[in-house]
């Protein structure tokens, strides 16, 4: 991968007689760097997402025998896809072929335009120190959180995808500080965009003071499932919500499930189907 921080290859089969689709099927995951690949494959080609926003995703790591994640799962899938790099693994890359770790989306329409959110409060756990040892257990990095924003437009339909990951050693209010800074970018597009703010958000968005935060500006469609857990129960840490699916009013949400049946990553994915209000309200 160049230097550049954001890495894009199109894989959709090109049809020009493609639909914009009634209903957009999303899923959200944190696949824990993609190390059970073909099981993940497996699951992202029954669900038949149109778009799949992936966090902790590995590019080119030792853990993950040196792929190239999102890449294979964007071919196998024939979706478009952005990989927006987070983190530089130091303990993971080889001599002439470093290792990154970050988010990617994948679409079945055309990314037209993406950027990133470099978070300006950012934890200094996981920087090189001296007195730390260069050994994969302890996971030294560079680099910083951010968020993947992906802008798709297809048969003059437009939609602004923020593909999250907040830090998760820290506090709620280096979160909370993290977040505002989402929702300070996405107030630049024109009110009326649909807009997508998905991810690990590492904190219980159901709760406040996050749901007045995002109130103003987007729907939780998960804060309702009486606080089913994202994330397995396993001998580090207890089960939490931490993933979640919100939008802004342009959609209402048709079908909502974290798919807990699935074991490929130590968080569930999210499945989301959405229409547009202006489409909805036609079938009233």
């Amino acid at each position: 991968m160049s230097k550049t921080k954001i890495e894009a290859d199109l894989f959709a089969m090109k049809c020009t007689n493609l639909q914009w689709p009634r209903a957009i099927r999303v899923v959200s995951w944190n696949i824990n760097r993609g190390f059970h690949l073909n099981e993940i494959i497996d699951y992202l080609t029954k669900v038949s997402a149109d778009l799949v926003l992936l966090q902790e995703v590995d590019v080119h790591a030792q853990r993950t025998d040196y792929r190239n994640i999102p890449r294979e799962i964007a071919r196998a899938l024939h979706m478009n896809y952005v990989f927006g790099r987070e983190f530089e693994e130091l303990s993971q890359g080889r001599f002439n072929s470093p290792a990154y770790h970050g988010q990617a989306t994948l679409s079945r329409f055309p990314v037209v335009r993406s950027h990133i959110v470099k978070f300006r409060r950012q934890s200094s756990f996981w920087r090189p120190r001296f007195f730390v040892p260069s050994l994969a257990c302890f996971q030294r990095r560079i680099g910083a959180r951010m968020a993947l924003v992906c802008e798709i437009t297809f048969h003059e339909k437009k939609l602004v995808v923020y593909n999250v990951h907040l830090e998760s050693r820290g506090s709620d209010k280096l979160r909370i500080s993290q977040l505002s800074e989402i929702l300070t970018d996405s107030r630049g597009y024109p009110p009326e965009t649909p807009i997508l703010l998905v991810g690990d958000f590492n904190s219980d968005m159901s709760r406040e003071p996050l749901t007045t935060l995002c109130g103003e500006q987007f729907i939780n469609h998960f804060a309702n499932l009486n606080g089913q857990p994202t994330v397995a129960h396993c001998r580090l840490w207890k089960s939490a919500s931490i993933d979640w699916i919100l939008t802004t009013a342009a959609f209402c949400a048709t079908r909502t499930a974290i798919h807990n049946a699935i074991s490929a990553s130590d968080h569930y994915p999210l499945f989301i189907e959405l229409i547009s209000s202006q489409q909805n309200a036609r079938h009233l």
